[in-house]
């Protein structure tokens, strides 16, 4: 097991600021991504005179004034000092509550990330989210203190929506695991990881003793089961197969564990025999269930993964451009298209829809419910 690097401390010990919940229940259509902001126009960054230059604050600051920790494969490492690990999320179209990312920023450099967003919150390019990665710090403590929040109880907690907490800095800085044995230190929990590595095999112990009094999943996202695929649309992730040799040796430590096809692309990874392999290899593999979503592609994200395209997949270009100029989903024919093939092909390798009952201590056999529909969005 590798060594984690000591993170320095922080003092800071505020409360998180508590926010009413909102009923998830009420929406037929929850999708893992969060309503989000596509652009800044509002706000004291939004109309400025030629030539100021606006006050940096809140998250912006303390990116700027985050200590580089290290620099490695042309990327370089930060300190964040935040005031919180938990994130609550108040949209009705995720089926979750709380998120915990570990990092900002994210090494894999998927190209279709819609999670580059983020950056830009920071006051960066939305092109350095896989060249500048912010460590959050002190990210056990926050946990220990957090996770015994009376706001949380009750509460599903998924843990990697936005970056991958098992990305290669997490070999180095250790963030996901210490707020994993946090999470062990507690009872009663509902957790889900979501990650497209295999270095999550690595926490197995972990996991195992969180199973004990909590709900725990695993999800392992796989866009492809062809490796020279995977390698142009995921430059720096492990590759599909070290992904299903995951889900085969969690399922050997009895921990529940499933397969995301997240995002699906149109006319890229959608084909009928496509789906079909990721579907058959997840049956293989042992996982429990299987689901899908088509590309949600937000204005940051278009302009990587659009010149992405033009380069890439010339002929698909246009086409994505006239679905993607007015929003970020798909049309809703196309996704309701994807949605039935995804259910054709859970019922034929006998794959569950989600994970049924994360709020519970897990029995190895039976499935946790996260909520995660495969639906038209």
């Amino acid at each position: 097991m590798a060594t984690a690097t000591k993170l320095p401390s922080v003092t800071e010990d505020p409360t998180l600021p508590g926010r009413p919940l909102h009923d998830r229940k009420d929406d037929p259509n929850p999708t893992l991504f969060p309503n989000v902001p596509s652009q800044r126009d509002s706000g004291p960054d939004a109309l400025l005179p030629p030539g100021s230059v606006p006050e940096r604050g809140g998250i912006a600051r303390l990116a700027s004034s985050s200590p580089l920790v290290d620099a490695k494969r042309g990327t370089e490492y930060f300190l964040l000092p935040v005031k919180s690990i938990l994130n609550h999320c108040d949209s009705t179209r995720v089926p979750f509550s709380w998120t915990i990312n570990p990092y900002r920023g994210c090494e894999f450099g998927c190209q279709y990330c819609y999670a580059r967003y983020t950056h830009e919150y920071m006051e960066l390019d939305s092109g350095d989210f896989e060249k500048k990665i912010y460590v959050k710090q002190d990210a056990g403590p926050l946990a220990r203190r957090e996770l015994g929040l009376e706001k949380i109880q009750g509460e599903h907690i998924a843990i990697g929506t936005a970056t991958d907490p098992y990305q290669p800095a997490e070999r180095e800085f250790g963030a996901t695991r210490a707020i994993l044995e946090q999470m062990a230190a507690r009872r009663g929990l509902s957790i889900s990881i979501t990650t497209k590595s295999d270095q999550v095999v690595r926490d197995i112990d972990l996991l195992r003793r969180i199973a004990e009094h909590s709900g725990v999943s695993v999800n392992l996202s796989i866009t492809t089961v062809r490796t020279r695929l995977a390698r142009i649309l995921e430059p720096r992730a492990p590759r599909p197969d070290l992904r299903l040799r995951a889900v085969e040796e969690l399922r050997r430590a009895g921990i529940s564990a499933g397969v995301f096809a997240m995002p699906v692309l149109p006319g890229i990874t959608d084909r009928e025999e496509d789906l079909d392999a990721i579907a058959s290899a997840a049956r293989d593999a042992g996982a429990q269930w299987f689901a899908a979503s088509v590309l949600f592609l937000m204005p940051s994200s278009q302009k990587q993964f659009l010149p992405f395209l033009d380069r890439q997949f010339p002929k698909l270009a246009r086409r994505y451009r006239e679905w993607y100029s007015r929003e970020a989903y798909a049309p809703e024919e196309y996704r309701r298209e994807i949605s039935a093939r995804v259910a054709a092909l859970r019922k034929k390798y006998g794959l569950g829809v989600r994970p049924v009952d994360p709020g519970r201590p897990q029995v190895v056999g039976q499935q946790l419910t996260l909520g995660l529909e495969v639906s038209a969005q």
